[in-house]
């Protein structure tokens, strides 16, 4: 008989397996703690199972896991992790650290179809979506580290490699399964979605009445600009783009976030600013300014404090709640857009 990934079967289904087996069903609700809250790695971890069970578990299961392989850390505090997957793709995850907790920011693809011209990642190219439990390891690993250091780990935001909404079933089983009580148990709004403007994703996840937070890369108000720095552009212009938020908006009541990142002469003018506010008018919104991070290959500068200064006074003399993100992790090409495996080259 072929063993098959425990993790892939729903409590229900685990169940019904187990009784076949000649298991008692009460089996399934304690393996799945260990599977899901405590996050084991090995059979032979779940010490509240018979030596025989943990056997049994063992000829006709696998367990799956993505392993922790390397780990750096910034001068800053934060740390970027490096995961091997089972098929030997690579991964990158960052703990970004606070005052008093700490921030998760996950991948959910191997690589990145999308091509941002500003994004070391996309310059990998696609590889494979990552599986839920791929996903949810990631967490696991962060929320750990981050204990160890006496931070509770209370913010999720999927702003790692690849696009949340090409990976839409996986990403949303995934966040299920850490924000579910018999699961991790983390709040969804404390968690954060990230997409670089997937419309049918964006309807979809309105349809869906998710509960967590959503943040749109937009980088640009101004067609031909956006076109340039982020391919995805030409598929869904900002109009279409424009709509589908509004659905969302109407929908869940949920106001999103724009992530800005100030690229020099390129969308940091007053009049990049100006296009930026009459965009926001059309739903409540706020907008996160991103600091450029120096990426190998792409023709791309910092934006000057003074650009940065004028663009956000702008912003705000219209009301719009803006917030200027420092970057974190940048010695380590752990800050945005630098996720590129590098410890893998």
């Amino acid at each position: 008989m072929e063993k098959t990934n425990i993790r892939a079967y729903s409590q229900q289904a685990l169940t019904d397996i187990l009784v076949q087996l000649g298991e008692k069903a009460f089996r399934a609700k304690q393996i799945w703690q260990w599977l899901w809250q405590k996050g084991v790695t090995r059979f032979d971890d779940m010490t509240n199972l018979s030596k025989g069970t943990r056997e049994l578990l063992a000829t006709h299961f696998i367990l799956q896991t993505a392993t922790l392989t390397h780990k750096q850390e910034s001068s800053d505090g934060t740390t970027k992790l490096g995961f091997t997957l089972p098929d030997g793709n690579l991964i990158e995850t960052v703990l970004i650290p606070g005052r008093d907790k700490a921030t998760v920011c996950v991948s959910s693809q191997v690589g990145c179809k999308l091509k941002c011209s500003f994004c070391a990642t996309g310059g990998l190219g696609f590889t494979r979506n990552l599986l839920p439990e791929e996903i949810y390891d990631q967490v696991v690993a962060v929320k750990r580290l981050a204990e160890e250091r006496g931070m509770p780990l209370s913010n999720i935001v999927f702003m790692g490699m690849g696009e949340p909404l090409l990976n839409y079933e996986n990403v949303l089983a995934a966040i299920e399964k850490i924000t579910a009580e018999d699961g991790l148990a983390m709040s969804p709004y404390r968690l954060t979605l990230s997409t670089s403007g997937i419309i049918e994703g964006i309807k979809r996840l309105a349809d869906d009445n998710v509960r967590f937070n959503l943040a749109i890369s937009l980088h640009s108000a101004v067609n031909t600009t956006r076109d340039k720095i982020m391919p995805i552009n030409k598929a869904y212009p900002l109009p279409k783009l424009a709509e589908a938020i509004k659905y969302f908006v109407d929908k869940t009541g949920t106001r999103p976030t724009f992530e800005y990142l100030l690229l020099k002469n390129v969308n940091d003018s007053l009049e990049d600013a100006k296009a930026l506010a009459v965009f926001c008018r059309q739903f409540p919104v706020k907008i996160n300014i991103i600091e450029y991070n120096e990426v190998d290959n792409a023709p791309y500068h910092h934006s000057p404090d003074a650009n940065r200064d004028q663009f956000v006074r702008y912003l705000e003399s219209k009301n719009i709640v803006v917030n200027v993100r420092r970057s974190k992790g940048k010695d380590i090409d752990a800050a945005c857009g630098q996720l590129a495996n590098k410890n893998s080259l």
